[in-house]
Formats: structure tokens, sequence, C-alpha cells
């Protein structure tokens, strides 16, 4: 299963989840959606659960708090887009909810996001000089944070004096750091940061992974069942063809500058949809943003564990549409522990 430090026969694995989009739920229905998924994600032993940020959303920390209020010991990982707050703000938060709930925060740093989004908030920040911003914005967190004395910092973006934070983060409660690393510019900010480099993987055999210099995750669906035919009707059913959905990605391609988002789409050109587990078909037709896993468990369960081999040690799954759903990725993740420790 998965479990609180990763999969069963590995000390460092890490699952996180994802939350709903507040854009694609009702109104009515969506605060409960989240609780729903918060606990069928904590049940299956997950470590944390993605929220997610940009201008369509609602705001990622209070739904991180109501996650935090209805579950025991998930880790929201909470997008943070720097055009959206002050460093200050962010480390208030991580170091409030600490203070009320005594839980840790995951931090998933996001240089850019949608072209359009940024457009609208004045910010033309081009995109290798975002990613330099994104480490000073994050270690000035870091370092109010860490607490042991005022922070001053004076850099290209930002500049603090005899910066304190108050109450102090309790002791164990530092946050987890994630950041974009499909772009040279991202790889080298995760560096800088010591942060975990979480990228949109390309098939097994044509990913690389630099697991002698950084901490690496992916992020990835997975729809595993106990028949390979029968993996697939499910996987056709929830992501059918949609040209409505094309149109749509072939639009934000043109104006994406996002590196992960160019990337997948030259692997979709030469991936056969039967001929691998690795399926891009939901990404294509704009219904998610990341890679899916399809087949039986075994077969699903060796992609992964390839993927862990070489070196990934964060896996993050997309949102979950059921509770049945994910005890089928527990199948999954019980075979790759068996796996990787053959």
């Amino acid at each position: 299963m998965i479990n609180s430090t990763g999969v069963e026969g590995s000390n460092t694995l890490k699952v996180f989840s994802t939350a709903p989009q507040s854009s694609a739920v009702d109104r009515e229905s969506y605060i409960q959606n989240v609780i729903d998924v918060a606990r069928w994600s904590e049940d299956a032993g997950c470590e944390g659960i993605l929220v997610y940020t940009d201008n369509s959303l609602v705001d990622p920390w209070l739904v991180s708090q109501f996650i935090i209020g209805h579950t025991k010991r998930l880790c929201p990982l909470v997008a943070i887009q720097p055009v959206y707050m002050h460093p200050y703000s962010v480390a208030k938060m991580v170091t409030s909810l600490g203070h009320f709930y005594g839980r840790r925060i995951y931090l998933n740093m996001v240089a850019g996001g949608f072209k359009n989004d940024l457009v609208a908030l004045r910010d033309t920040t081009p995109h290798d000089k975002r990613y330099a911003r994104l480490v000073e914005y994050t270690m000035i967190i870091k370092e109010l944070l860490r607490g042991s004395a005022p922070v001053s910092y004076q850099g290209e973006f930002y500049d603090v004096d005899k910066l304190r934070m108050t109450p102090p983060l309790p002791p164990g409660l530092f946050p987890g750091i994630l950041v974009s690393g499909s772009s040279e510019a991202g790889l080298a900010a995760a560096q800088a940061l010591g942060a975990t480099a979480v990228k949109y993987p390309q098939p097994p055999g044509r990913d690389d992974c630099s697991r002698e210099t950084l901490d690496s995750g992916i992020r990835v669906g997975v729809i595993g069942r106990a028949r390979e035919d029968e993996a697939w009707i499910v996987a056709h059913s929830r992501f059918p063809v949609d040209r409505k959905g094309q149109l749509t990605h072939q639009l934000a391609m043109k104006t994406s500058d996002s590196a992960w988002h160019k990337q997948l789409s030259q692997v979709a050109h030469s991936v056969e949809e039967r001929g691998s587990p690795y399926w891009l078909v939901p990404f294509e037709n704009y219904k998610t943003f990341c890679p899916y896993l399809v087949g039986s468990y075994e077969r699903v369960a060796a992609e992964l564990a390839e993927y862990v081999e070489r070196g990934y040690q964060t896996i993050i799954l997309d949102i979950p549409p059921t509770q049945e759903e994910l005890e089928h990725i527990k199948m999954v993740f019980r075979r790759v522990g068996q796996m990787v420790t053959q």
C-alpha cells in the first residue's frame, strides 16, 4: 500500500494525490468534494495532497485549511505563485497553520503559470528570470521559517531588513520544498534551494534523472486494473476524445512558455497508444496536465518501479475521481514496493 513514508519496501518514496479544482466542481458541492478526496487520500496512505493555484481557482490556503481540519495527518502541498503574495505572507501562513494544527506543509513553488494569468497581473518577467526570482523568494521564506535570527536580504527582486517571523514555526514542521524541474532554469532553481525537482515524465526508457545531485519527483496519473483490457476501458470512458478540448490544448500550446508543456506535446506524436502504458490522450484533450500510465496492476507497477529505480522518490498523482480508484492505485503501489526491494 501507499503509506506515510512512501511505498512498502521503500523508506524514502513519498506519494501525493491532488485536490479537486474549484473551477471543475459546482460551488455547492466543492468543499465536500475536497474533504472527501482528502479523506480518501489519507486512508490510502498518501503523504499529502497537491492544492492548485491560478487566477481561476479559489485560494489554495483556504482549501488547505479545510483539508487539515478534516484529516489527521495528510500534508497539503500548496502551490505558491510569487506574484500573488510577499514571501513574508507565505512564511506567516506556514507558521500559523503549524501553530494552530501542528501539521507540516509542503510548498510547490511555481515560477510561471498560465501566460494570460501573468499578463492580467502585469507580470512580464521572462521565463528564466522568473526562476531567478523564485530562488530569492523561496530563500527568504526558508530563512524566516528557520527563525534563528532576523532576516535581512537584498537581491534583484526582493529586499527585507531585520524581518522576524512570529510565532516561530514549531520544531519538526519545516516545509518540504518542490520546484518544477522540466527546464534548465527550473533544475538550477531546485539545486540552489535544495528542493525536490518535479517533472512531467517521458516514458521510462526515454527519461533521465539526475539522482546523484537532486531529489527528483514526477507527476503522473495511474489507471490500473487486474486485466489490461479492463484498465483501457476505464481510461477511455473517463477521458474520451474531445474536439473542443483538443482545440483548447492547441491554443494553450501557442501561448505557453512552459518547457513541460512543449516536451509532453512532442512526446505525444511518437507514443503509440496501445504499445505502451504511457498515455497522453487526457493531456492532448485538455482534460488534465500530466501523462497517464494505464494497464494491468503488474504492468503499470513495472513502469512506476522503473521511474523509482532511476531516482524519482516523489510521485504526485492526478485527482482521484473516487475512493475505489485509489484502492486500485494502492494495488499498483503494493506491487511497486515488491519490485523495488527485490
